[in-house]
């Protein structure tokens, strides 16, 4: 994937586009990259639409700012809006999955002129833009779902134990709360394994050092809807995100269509492209959300 630099929010975002017509913005969680949709951006170029995806910063050729406050989830919204503005484009559909979905559902509400549709993979809204509470709630009464995150925030540990194995590390990552093992080649692996071991893991870890800061910056947020015609994809067999977390979302999404994708894991659009790429374009084909 050819990837070009742009000058954005006093970064540069490395980027991946193809195609013309309508804009649709492709956004990455963790830990992956921009080639997470290298099934959606070819699939979406023939149908018609203009495929951009890039690497959040911190990730692959992209910056990688040294201060944790750089991830903070407002400078994340800044970059999607950003990019917008350097391409020139007045709106775009946004598409995210896992920390990608976050920086979506917060820029659908913190700047709902530049975003036409949403698309959210896995990761539902329900009234909290900023995807995590606080750390003291997750100790309190989600560690058991979220310790991970609690993990996380200790600078350097995750570091160190993904420089001692990153193979190790990264497998254990990805085939861990998959489907299917085999979703991922072992070329798709080599690229995803280089790059974090080219960039390290201080920039991806970056946003979820920033979740109490989140919670704290969006709390004006709180139980603002959804006003665009969105799409949630959810995948049958997420642990982490289970299908069962959508429900009654239009308690705050009241334009809403769900798709419930089959046999997959967390890593949705790389374990069933062709179920996510119909979704997609049936949805982004539609006049109303209705499919």
């Amino acid at each position: 994937m050819d990837r070009t630099l742009h000058a954005v929010n006093g970064i540069q975002l490395a980027t991946v586009e193809e195609g013309s017509g309508d804009p649709v913005i492709m956004i990455h969680g963790f830990p992956e990259l921009a080639y997470s949709w290298r099934h959606q951006i070819p699939a979406l170029t023939a149908a018609g639409f203009r495929s951009i995806a890039y690497d959040q910063r911190g990730y692959g050729a992209s910056s990688k700012p040294e201060d944790v406050d750089a991830y903070a989830l407002t400078n994340l919204v800044a970059d999607a809006v950003g990019l917008l503005d350097v391409l020139g484009l007045e709106r775009a559909t946004f598409v995210g999955h896992d920390w990608g979905s976050i920086v979506v559902w917060s820029t659908a509400l913190m700047h709902p002129d530049r975003v036409e549709k949403v698309v959210s993979l896995n990761v539902p809204y329900r009234g909290w833009c900023a995807g995590f509470p606080s750390t003291e709630v997750i100790r309190d009464k989600l560690a058991d779902r979220f310790g991970y995150v609690l993990a996380f925030q200790e600078p350097g540990a995750t570091e160190a134990a993904f420089e001692a194995d990153p193979d190790a590390w990264l497998r254990t990552m990805y085939l861990g709360i998959a489907a299917d093992p085999e979703f991922m080649t072992n070329d798709d692996f080599a690229v995803y394994r280089d790059a974090f071991v080219a960039g390290g893991l201080f920039g991806p870890l970056g946003p979820y050092r920033n979740i109490d800061a989140n919670a704290a910056a969006t709390q004006y947020l709180g139980n603002a809807p959804i006003i665009q015609p969105t799409l949630m994809i959810t995948a049958d067999r997420d642990p982490i995100l289970p299908p069962m977390l959508a429900t009654g979302m239009e308690r705050w999404v009241p334009d809403l269509t769900v798709i419930d994708v089959s046999h997959s894991g967390h890593w949705t659009q790389q374990e069933q492209p062709h179920q996510v790429n119909e979704a997609l374009t049936n949805f982004l084909r539609s006049e109303t959300s209705e499919l």
